[in-house]
C-alpha cells in the first residue's frame, strides 16, 4: 500500500484559501513539506501527513483553527476537483451521494477503505444517519470536519430551502470553535460520540439537482456531444445503444440488460440485433471507451485517473491495462506525448 493520499488538485486548492486568508504560500509549502511544482499535476497524490502539516500550518498561519471547516464554507466542490462536477450530474441527491462514494478516492483515499465504504447511510428506526465510517478518525478530525461542513455547505448553496442535517456527532471532543459548528450546521451537535455521523432528513435523498449540463461529460470534451447528436441520428442498434451508454458511462452501470431494458428491449432481441450488425455489446461498450479516453486525454483537461473512472473504470489500474491493450502504450506515456507536442 502507498498510503492514505490526498489529491494534488485538492491540496492546491487548499493552499489557495489559506493563502487569501493571508497566508504565505511558500511558508505553507515549507511547513508542510511541499513543494509548490507537486501541487500542479492533477495525477499527483500528496501523502496524508503532508496534507495534515499543510492543514497545521494554514491553521497557524491565518489564526484560523476552524480551517477546515471554513475551507468547504467558502469553496465550491464543482471548482476543486472532478467529482464535484460528478455529484452536481445525478438526478436526484441520492444519486449524486451514490456517485461521490463511486469517487471519492480521487480527492482523498484512505488505507483500510475500499471503494463505497467510507460515507454510509444507516437507518435507526425512523432516523436516516450518513456515517463517515473512515478509521481513526480522531487522528486528524478535520477531515471529517471538511467533509461533513462540505456535505452541509453545498447543499445550502444549491438548495437552501430544503431540509438537510438535523443532528451532528462526532467523536473528537469538542473544539474552541464549537460555535463555528453550530452557526455552519444550525443543528444540535454533540461531541465526544461513539460516532461521525449527520442525522440527515430521508427526503433528501429525492431532491432533484440542479444540472449545469445535460451529461457531466460535456462539461469537459466538447467532441462528446458531437458524437451524441451523431449517435441520436443513428437507425442503427449500435447507434441507439452507445447514446444510451455515453452519459452512463462514468455512473458505472453498464449492464447489458439494464440498457435492454432502456431500449424497451429483451437481452435476447438487443443480443441479435447488434450480432445482425457485426458487434456485441461488449464490443461496443469496450470501444466506446476506447474513444472517449482518446478524446479526454487528448483534450488534456482531465488527468489519467479522472479519465479512467469517467469511462467507468472504478480501479485505474484495470483502465491502464485497457489502455494498452487498445493503444499499445500507457495512458500516461500517451498524455504526456501529446502536452509535449502541443507545447
Amino acid at each position: 500500500m502507498r498510503g492514505s493520499t490526498v489529491s494534488g488538485g485538492f491540496a492546491r486548492a487548499l493552499m489557495d484559501f489559506a493563502v487569501s486568508l493571508g497566508a504565505d504560500r511558500e511558508t505553507l509549502a515549507a511547513r508542510a513539506g511541499i513543494a509548490v511544482e507537486d501541487l500542479v499535476d492533477q495525477d499527483s497524490r500528496i501523502p496524508m501527513d503532508r496534507y495534515k502539516a499543510l492543514m497545521k500550518a494554514g491553521q497557524d498561519l491565518c489564526g484560523e483553527p476552524a480551517l477546515a471547516l471554513k475551507f468547504s464554507e467558502g469553496t465550491r466542490f464543482e471548482e476543486l476537483s472532478i467529482v464535484g462536477l460528478i455529484c452536481k450530474a445525478g438526478e436526484t441527491m441520492g444519486e449524486s451521494l451514490q456517485q461521490l462514494s463511486r469517487y471519492s478516492r480521487l480527492v482523498t483515499e484512505i488505507d483500510g477503505l475500499g471503494v463505497e465504504q467510507r460515507f454510509q447511510l444507516v437507518r435507526q428506526g425512523e432516523e436516516l444517519w450518513l456515517e463517515d465510517r473512515r478509521p481513526d478518525p480522531n487522528a486528524f478530525p478535520e477531515l471529517t470536519e471538511g467533509a461533513f461542513s462540505r456535505f452541509a455547505c453545498e447543499v445550502t448553496r444549491s438548495h437552501g430551502d430544503v431540509p438537510f442535517v438535523t443532528a451532528v456527532h462526532l467523536t473528537h471532543p469538542r473544539p474552541s470553535y464549537s460555535a463555528e459548528y453550530d452557526r455552519i450546521f444550525k443543528a444540535p451537535v454533540a461531541f465526544d460520540q461513539a460516532r461521525n455521523a449527520l442525522r440527515i432528513e430521508a427526503s433528501w435523498l429525492a431532491v432533484k439537482t440542479h444540472k449545469p449540463n445535460r451529461y457531466v461529460f460535456g462539461i469537459f470534451n466538447e467532441h462528446a456531444e458531437t458524437l451524441l447528436k451523431q449517435l441520436e441520428t443513428s437507425g442503427t442498434t449500435r447507434g441507439r445503444v452507445e447514446t444510451l451508454l455515453i452519459p452512463l458511462l462514468h455512473t458505472g452501470d453498464l449492464a447489458m440488460d439494464a440498457v435492454a431494458k432502456r431500449l424497451g428491449l429483451s437481452r435476447q432481441t438487443l443480443y441479435r440485433r447488434l450480432k445482425a450488425e457485426g458487434a456485441s455489446f461488449d464490443a461496443v461498450l469496450d470501444d466506446l471507451r476506447r474513444r472517449m479516453a482518446l478524446d479526454y486525454l487528448g483534450g488534456r483537461k482531465l488527468s489519467v485517473n479522472e479519465t479512467a473512472y469517467l469511462v467507468g473504470f472504478s480501479d485505474p489500474s484495470a483502465f491502464s491495462r485497457a489502455f494498452k491493450r487498445w493503444t499499445g502504450e500507457s495512458p500516461r506515456g500517451r498524455k504526456g506525448a501529446q502536452a509535449a507536442t502541443s507545447g
